[in-house]
């Protein structure tokens, strides 16, 4: 007896609508979004807890909108206002052969462009499809 789809193998997910189209404005032209996720970027894990308890922190953690393409990576400065879901301005673009992944527990933790990074649960989903269409597994 199975209990439905498996969710972390599933690779054609679709990205956010509205985060594809925000972050669509400071791409190349004609570039189609496959996934985009929302992370962000600290030197540690402490840093999101003295944040949510005190509020010291939050000018050190930075938000990263992260939107891939056939051809690349391109990770995007996003407001703290905002939660990262609006993109300022492109940061760096990487080659699609990146892996990004895997991620796994609530914050999952990857490495972008050297910047140790986290992304929540609710975009998992979105880093292993990602990882998939660059031809890695597991």
């Amino acid at each position: 007896m199975t209990s439905g789809p498996d969710r972390t193998t599933r690779r054609d997910v679709e990205p956010r609508k509205d985060l594809a189209q925000r972050a669509a404005a400071f791409l190349p032209p004609g570039s189609e979004i496959r996934q985009a996720f929302i992370c962000q970027a600290a030197p540690n894990f402490l840093f999101f807890l003295v944040t949510y308890l005190t509020g010291l922190t939050v000018f050190w953690i930075r938000y990263r909108c992260v939107a891939v393409t056939r051809d690349a990576i391109h990770v995007l400065e996003a407001s703290k206002f905002s939660g990262g879901g609006r993109p300022q301005r492109l940061v760096t673009t990487l080659p699609r052969r990146t892996r990004l992944g895997p991620v796994s527990g609530r914050w999952g933790r990857l490495t972008i462009a050297g910047e140790r990074c986290w992304v929540h649960k609710r975009f998992h989903e979105q880093v292993a499809a990602a990882d998939h269409e660059a031809g890695f597994t597991g």
